[in-house]
């Protein structure tokens, strides 16, 4: 089972794309634990998910977050985030676990 963690400023404007995710991965049958969080919660959490997937919007913390935890970081592709793509941010985090 991946466990993918997404993270923003208060966690609301991810729920969608958690959704979205999650319906991707039924649809191609993986299993998957996704939730968002806001970063202020996100921090004390990293450790626990196989991968933090960042929002457009907090990309600006990703340096700082890379000395914080051992568990991969990326930010999540503008245009994908922006068309609440599930099934490309869903590829790309399990891309990043994948390379682990």
């Amino acid at each position: 089972m991946y466990k993918i963690l997404l993270v923003c400023n208060a966690g609301m404007s991810t729920s969608m794309l958690v959704q979205r995710m999650e319906k991707a991965a039924t649809e191609k049958g993986i299993e998957a634990e996704i939730i968002a969080l806001p970063i202020t919660d996100a921090l004390s959490k990293m450790d626990d998910w196989d991968v933090v997937m960042l929002g457009p919007q907090v990309r600006h913390e990703l340096k700082g977050l890379r000395t914080k935890t051992e568990t991969p970081i990326e930010v999540i592709e503008m245009r994908d985030y922006g068309m609440m793509n599930g099934e490309k941010v869903l590829e790309a985090a399990i891309k990043v676990i994948d390379a682990k």
